[in-house]
């Protein structure tokens, strides 16, 4: 092999050790593609079941039943809040109940259909399209009969809910919002409605999306350099993903990591690829705050070469910067995620070993 052909191929796989969720970047051509929302569930900071918002009274005498059930189910299913979705429902049709052009059939003056009003572009190029095929969009199957309608309920909430998620819900609901409809007021008018439908008058945000749920983390750390490391990976919560990001701004899977490390004086690889084979590996089960979480992602990925890496902060949860269609940085489960291929401790690396020791002497 050349110099030139060797060089190439190191740059290719530096690339890709990046993050190989990078893929989710490629435009969308089936319903399937669609990044796993539902597996894992979101795990708040006292290890407690997520809450659904209860219904208002307003909600129960406003909303028709078909749709209640529809926003709920969907919500729950998605990950994003079922007050939310029917916020958008009641702002954009009154859930249906609009007689004006675009709501049953057609499409109105701005080109939007269905009782969530989505662009038929938006929705997959046409209002009705057989499932599976190959599409870009939201067209979703919410009923199970095979065809992703935009003006049937079940199925355009359904594809509303996954767009909100693709955008920042449930933890940045307003940005979501902004999405799915690019004006502040249109914004404001949908919070207000989906909280006049919460019987507590609130738009929740899951507690890992919240600073409170920070402190017990840090404090539980089994040390004072792992507390450094997870302040800093906690403190990026509600960051978007960016393919090589390594901060401020924004970050990848591996880029977090690498910079929480660095943030505790401490080196260690920069990517996915580079992490794996670095660190000491862990017996499941055996895993602590600061040890690193592998996955296999997909295609050029697998058990010696896992694609997408994130940060145990406590037994079960890690932080991790997923991809860019899977919302903000954010504490998940990783506990029932499938493709777990190990764990590794950094902290036993000789290298590292070696820095804390210089740390300590200096």
């Amino acid at each position: 092999m050349t110099g030139n052909r060797k060089l190439h191929l190191a740059l290719i796989l530096g690339v890709a050790g990046l993050c190989m969720l990078a893929l989710v970047m490629a435009p969308m051509l089936m319903v399937s593609t669609f990044p796993s929302f539902t597996g894992g569930g979101m795990p708040d900071c006292e290890d407690t079941a997520r809450t659904v918002s209860a219904q208002s009274e307003a909600a129960g005498s406003d909303i028709p039943a078909e749709y209640l059930k529809l926003y709920r189910e969907h919500g729950e299913k998605i990950g994003v809040q079922w007050n939310v979705l029917a916020g958008v429902g009641k702002r954009e049709t009154d859930h249906g109940r609009s007689t004006l052009p675009g709501v049953r059939s057609g499409t109105n003056y701005a080109g939007a259909a269905g009782p969530m009003q989505f662009l038929i572009s938006t929705w997959g190029g046409k209002a009705k399209i057989k499932i599976p095929s190959r599409f870009n969009g939201y067209a979703s199957d919410g009923d199970g009969d095979g065809w992703a309608d935009v003006y049937n309920p079940a199925d355009a909430i359904l594809g509303a809910a996954k767009m909100l998620k693709r955008n920042g819900a449930p933890e940045d609901v307003r940005r979501s919002l902004f999405v799915y409809n690019r004006a502040w007021w249109y914004v404001d008018q949908v919070m207000e409605i989906a909280g006049k439908y919460a019987e507590d008058g609130a738009v929740s945000v899951p507690p890992e999306a919240e600073a409170a749920c920070d402190e017990p983390l840090v404090e539980a750390a089994p040390s004072g350099t792992v507390a450094g490391i997870l302040e800093y990976a906690l403190a990026q919560r509600g960051k978007p993903y960016l393919w090589g990001g390594t901060g401020p701004d924004a970050f990848d899977c591996s880029g977090i990591i690498y910079m929480a490390y660095r943030n505790v004086g401490l080196t260690i690889p920069r990517t996915t690829f580079g992490q794996w084979p670095f660190g000491v590996k862990i017996a499941p089960g055996e895993e602590q705050a600061g040890d690193l979480v592998f996955f296999n992602s997909g295609p050029g990925t697998g058990a010696d070469t896992p694609g997408h890496v994130g940060m145990v902060v406590s037994p079960g949860k890690m932080v991790e910067a997923r991809c860019r269609l899977c919302g903000p940085i954010k504490v998940t489960t990783y506990r029932d995620r499938t493709g777990i291929v190990g764990f590794t401790r950094p902290l036993r690396n000789p290298d590292v070993l070696a820095q804390l020791k210089l740390r300590e002497q200096g």
